[in-house]
């Protein structure tokens, strides 16, 4: 059944209803997120007071500009940090005021100040207790079972492991505390892999976006290594975030952390963090750090050298609910608006690997969209519960930024 076009007029979602899933984001998710900061390090008075002066400003002041010394201060006036100066957090997009409050929390605790802190990434005790944690053993585990099946049945199961891995989110853990005990829906809400698969030929280059790190990095990494050793690839290029971001998403630091755990661990998790190993020595795997990957903007803003790099691809794949929401807009889209229209700007080939945290979507059917909202309400958008694999597979010429 054809979907609706989409609606250019679509609303950026903002956190200003009080009750809404933006709202308690703001309200809750993020004081809940700076005190778990302040327990995990033995930060002195200057961070306790920067942290302090941080969880009174994001729940009841305005936006405040950076320092003029501030190595990214011009970035952040290019993105809005100007225009935005003086405003409630919770009246101006959405996208724009998380982002903001994680670039405020690295200033807090002296991430980017020259001094004991320096460079210290505040989430770092919680990405590696995951990282090392039983349920990790296990998944590792499970790809024994795998060895000897057929290789696209073998692909199929790992795709779905790197989708399925976007629940193992910290900040989502935060605000839900029931998260991790709720079983995964048994279907997807769409399912575009069909298209996926006939992309990666060999012939080219994978981009594939990262979200968190951990438990969701790992699967990732799996992926990554079965394309490139069955030579569905030539090549692989995964972005990471260049400074700590979003509470778990992953830096080139939980790269490393995550390619050692493989390669430590017993049975096929060792032969697949070798082959990552030497992925990364000759450069068949890259490792990319843009400083677009935490501007707090969609991805239809991008700069020409990303939008080049992209272009080049074969596929970019974005993994997470961060990146599907900076794909497609954070907007208020019916959910029938067409995923390929939404993101007709795109300059190659892109899928989306996500599961549902937050309640932008696109590309459902009005079927599915009926039993959804039929059995769950409004709580399918946000529960992480739901998945979606969605795929635009034509090359549209790419249309300027807005």
């Amino acid at each position: 059944m054809p979907q609706t076009p989409p609606a250019p007029a679509a609303p950026v979602i903002l956190g200003d209803e009080p009750g809404s899933f933006p709202h308690s984001v703001l309200a809750e998710r993020h004081p809940a997120i700076v005190r778990q900061v302040r327990e995990a390090f033995p930060y002195g008075p200057e961070q306790h007071r920067a942290l302090d002066a941080l969880l009174e400003n994001c729940t009841k002041g305005t936006v405040e500009p950076l320092a003029d010394d501030s190595r990214d201060r011009a970035d952040w006036s290019v993105w809005g940090a100007d225009t935005y100066a003086g405003r409630s957090w919770f009246d101006i997009p959405w996208l724009w005021s998380e982002s903001w409050f994680y670039r405020r929390l690295l200033d807090a605790v002296g991430y980017f100040t020259p001094g004991p802190w320096q460079g210290i990434d505040p989430f770092r005790p919680f990405k590696l207790a995951e990282l090392d944690a039983p349920e990790t053993d296990e998944e590792l585990a499970a790809l024994d079972s795998l060895e000897g099946r057929p290789v696209d049945e073998r692909a199929t199961a790992l795709l779905h492991g790197s989708l399925w891995g976007n629940r193992a989110d910290l900040g989502f853990r935060l605000s839900d505390a029931d998260a991790e005990g709720r079983d995964a829906a048994p279907g997807l809400v769409a399912d575009d892999s069909a298209a996926l698969w006939p992309l990666l030929d060999g012939t080219g280059t994978l981009c594939l976006v990262a979200d968190n790190a951990g438990r969701e990095l790992v699967p990732d990494l799996l992926l990554i290594a079965h394309l490139l050793a069955h030579g569905r690839v030539r090549r692989a290029v995964l972005h990471v975030k260049p400074y700590p971001y979003y509470v778990s998403d992953a830096t080139t630091a939980d790269v490393i952390d995550a390619v050692r755990r493989l390669a430590g661990a017993p049975g096929a998790a060792s032969t697949y963090g070798r082959t990552l190993w030497s992925a990364l020595t000759d450069g068949t795997l890259t490792v990319r750090a843009h400083p677009f990957s935490c501007a707090p903007l969609p991805y239809e803003a991008m700069p020409d050298d990303l939008r080049a790099e992209f272009a080049e691809a074969t596929l970019t794949v974005l993994k997470g609910d961060l990146n599907y929401r900076r794909l497609v807009g954070d907007r208020k889209w019916p959910p029938t608006t067409s995923f390929a229209d939404v993101t007709a700007y795109f300059p190659g080939p892109v899928a989306a690997l996500r599961t549902l945290k937050s309640d932008v979507i696109t590309g459902l059917t009005p079927e599915t969209e009926a039993e959804l909202v039929a059995a769950e309400g409004q709580r399918w958008r946000t529960g992480g519960t739901h998945a979606l694999i969605q795929v635009r597979a034509v090359k549209r010429p790419a249309q300027e930024a807005t």
